[in-house]
């Protein structure tokens, strides 16, 4: 019995442990920014479904949907930018947990992209032709 009701609790949205994990990083968070992350999305999802699932909510800047380099196949997730602030929270309040082709979605404000790291550059060679990997040792 004691299952049921906290079952039941679970789908109704009652319980306090769920909300205080989860609403804050889903629904309470504030857009400081026109643009928006939507993660969630089905692989068949291209730029045109996006740009019309989202632009109901205002004038779209942008909508794109980040793909595989190498196959060219969505990567699941992609950024929508609006011309104003109120746009980007109507678009996140409106479109927050909601189907668009047969999945969920998710969306957040968007964050700033951190710099990489520059590449690394190859190991010299020495005049034996072997070179040195400091992790793990010698290799040839």
């Amino acid at each position: 019995m004691a299952f049921a009701s906290s079952f039941r609790r679970v789908l109704t949205g009652s319980s306090t442990i769920l909300q205080s994990q989860f609403s804050p990083v889903r629904f309470n968070s504030t857009v400081t920014s026109p643009k928006l992350f939507v993660s969630g999305l089905s692989r068949l999802t291209t730029d045109e479904k996006l740009k019309e699932a989202f632009s109901p909510f205002g004038q779209l800047l942008e909508a794109k949907v980040i793909t595989d380099r190498v196959s060219g196949r969505s990567k699941g997730f992609g950024f929508v930018t609006y011309t104003t602030l109120e746009e980007a929270e109507k678009a996140r309040e409106g479109m927050n947990a909601k189907f668009l082709d047969g999945w969920v979605i998710f969306v957040d404000p968007a964050k700033p992209r951190e710099p990489r790291p520059p590449p690394q550059q190859e190991p010299e060679s020495s005049e034996t032709g072997f070179r040195t990997n400091k992790t793990i040792g010698w290799c040839g």
